[in-house]
C-alpha cells in the first residue's frame, strides 16, 4: 500500500479549473468582464511560463469570494461544476484512480487551485484527501486572504510533509501524476513520478530522466507504466 498523489488541473480533468472559474464568473456578470478576463488570461499564461507570482494571483482570484455571501457562492459553484467541470472528467483518470484504490493505495490530490473550487471536483472522483490552497474563512465569510502557504511549487512539498506527519502516511513507494513543470519539486520527491499529458518543459525533463509519459485523454487508461 502506497501513496498515490494526483495533480488536478490538466491531469485529472482536461482543462484548468482555476482559469475556468474565472471565465465562469465573467460569464455570470459577477466580475468586470474586460478587466477580469484580461487578468485571468495573463495570470494563466504566467503559470504556464513558470513566472507566476502566486500571491498576486491569489489576491486576484480570491477577491470575488470575499464580495459575496456563502449561500450565493455555493449556488454559483454548483452551476460551475455541473456546466463546466463534469464535461471535463476523464474516464481514464477514474480507471487509474480505481487501479490504485484496488491496490490499497491512499489517493491524494494536491492542487494550487483553491479548496473552494476544487473540493467538489475531487469528490466527483470519489477522492476525500485533498491538499489545496485554503482561502481564509471568518464567521462563514471568505476574507479574500489565504491561510498557511499557497499549495504551489515548493509549497506543495511543504504542505505534503505536514500532512504526512498528521496522517501517518509515508512516501515509500509513492506516486505523483502531473502535467506541469511547476510540479517538478514534488515529482522529484516521489518514488514513481509520472508525466501526464505534460507541458513542453515537463516533457523534456521526463524524457531526460526516463520517467513514464502517459495520456489520460483517451478512453482507456494506459497501464504500461503501472508496476509495483
Amino acid at each position: 500500500m502506497s501513496l498515490a498523489i494526483f495533480d488536478l488541473d490538466n491531469t485529472l480533468i482536461s482543462d484548468d479549473s482555476d482559469y475556468l472559474w474565472g471565465q465562469f464568473l465573467v460569464a455570470q456578470g459577477v466580475v468586470d468582464e474586460k478587466m477580469y478576463a484580461e487578468a485571468n488570461e495573463r495570470f494563466y499564461l504566467e503559470y504556464q511560463q513558470g513566472t507566476l507570482d502566486i500571491k498576486a494571483f491569489l489576491h486576484f482570484s480570491l477577491k470575488p469570494l470575499a464580495e459575496h455571501p456563502m449561500s450565493q457562492l455555493l449556488i454559483w459553484r454548483q452551476q460551475f461544476v455541473d456546466t463546466m467541470i463534469k464535461p471535463l472528467l476523464l474516464n481514464s483518470a477514474q480507471q487509474l484512480i480505481n487501479k490504485h484504490r484496488a491496490l490499497g493505495d491512499t489517493i491524494l490530490v494536491i492542487t494550487a487551485t483553491n479548496r473552494f473550487v476544487t473540493e467538489p471536483i475531487v469528490q466527483l472522483y470519489g477522492i476525500t484527501h485533498l491538499l489545496a490552497t485554503t482561502p481564509e474563512l471568518v464567521n462563514g465569510q471568505y476574507t479574500g486572504n489565504f491561510v498557511e502557504i499557497p499549495c504551489f511549487q515548493d509549497g506543495k512539498v511543504t504542505l505534503l510533509e505536514a500532512w504526512l506527519k498528521e496522517s501517518g502516511e509515508t512516501m515509500q513507494g509513492s506516486w505523483f501524476y502531473s502535467d506541469s513543470h511547476n510540479d517538478l519539486p514534488l515529482l522529484l520527491c516521489v518514488d514513481h513520478p509520472v508525466a501526464v499529458d505534460p507541458d513542453q518543459r515537463l516533457t523534456a525533463y521526463a524524457q531526460s530522466a526516463n520517467w513514464p509519459i502517459i495520456s489520460l485523454r483517451n478512453s482507456v487508461c494506459p497501464d504500461h507504466h503501472f508496476h509495483k
